[in-house]
Order: C-alpha cells, then structure tokens, then sequence
C-alpha cells in the first residue's frame, strides 16, 4: 500500500505539473533553470573566445594581408604600366622622328635627282633646239632657193607662152627684187 499510494503522490504531482502548463515556466525551477543557463553561458563565452573566434581572427587577419599584398602589387603594376606606356610613347615619337627624317632624306635626294634630270633634260632640248634651228635655217635657205628657181622657171615661161623670149639676168633681178619686197 505505501508502495501505491506513492505511486498515488507521483502521478499526482505529474498531474499537477501537467495542469500548471510549461515545464519552464514552473517557478519551482527557475533556480536550478538559471544555474545552468549561466553554465552553459560560461561554456559557450569560453568555447568561442579561446577556440572559434581566434581562427575566426586569423581567417580575417590572413585576408586582410592576402587583400593588402593584392592591393600592393596592384600599385605596383599600375607604376610598371605608367612606366611602359611612357616608353612606348617615348619610342612611338623617336619612330615617328626617324620617320619624318627618312621621309625628308628622301626627298632631298629625290629633289637632287629631279635637279639632276631636269637640267639634263633642259640640256638636251636645248640641243635639239639648236640642232633644229640649224634644220629650219637650212630648209628655209632651200626654201628661198626653190622659191626662186621656180619663181624664175615660171617666169620663164609666162614669158615664153606671151611669145616673147625672156632674158635670163633680167628675170633673175626682177624676180630677186620681188621676193626682197
């Protein structure tokens, strides 16, 4: 019987907490409740603070110098470009100069051979000119010359068809006088 009626007390007592609603919310155990979330509050401060935030700590301070050293040679690359990119302009003007001097050389000497052809040129049209003039006197002399033998022929002959005879010396100075003017 005692055995039953404690087993009586028991489901009780189980009842009875079943009727106050929430286990955590029975005042009869706020204190052992409080003690043991202040434990494990102690354990959690101590687990993170000796274990998890120091690898945490050294995650971030290897990032920041992994960060910091890209940033570093970052700038250091950018003065290597800033350095290349002068020399490639100062190479780009040299080119251009040693091409404006080639291109200048070039041309002097094309102008030098051009002098050279034109006065070649000039000497040999000059010639040809003389030689030329020299023809043209020439075929203006015989010109003259068979202008008056057939003035004189034809004179000649003018004379002969009106039935006269004409005499040679007298036809050479009248004919001479005509063509003179």
């Amino acid at each position: 019987m005692a055995n039953d009626a404690a087993h009586g007390a028991v489901e009780a007592a189980g009842h009875a907490a079943e009727s106050a609603g929430m286990p955590q919310l029975d005042f009869t155990t706020f204190g052992n409740q409080i003690f043991w979330l202040l434990v494990t509050l102690v354990i959690i401060y101590w687990v993170l603070s000796r274990i998890a935030l120091p690898r945490i700590a050294a995650v971030l301070a290897d990032r920041q110098g992994t960060i910091a050293g890209d940033i570093a040679a970052a700038e250091d690359y950018k003065l290597k470009a800033k350095d290349a990119e002068a020399a490639y302009e100062k190479a780009l003007a040299d080119a251009r100069a040693q091409a404006q001097k080639i291109v200048a050389e070039a041309r002097a000497e094309i102008q030098k051979d051009l002098d050279a052809a034109t006065a070649r040129a000039d000497a040999e049209i000059g010639a040809r000119a003389s030689e030329s003039e020299a023809r043209i006197s020439e075929i203006r002399a015989g010109a003259l010359e068979a202008v008056e033998t057939v003035a004189k022929d034809a004179a000649a002959e003018i004379v002969a068809a009106l039935g006269g005879k004409a005499d040679a010396g007298a036809l050479a100075s009248a004919v001479g006088a005509r063509l003179k003017g």
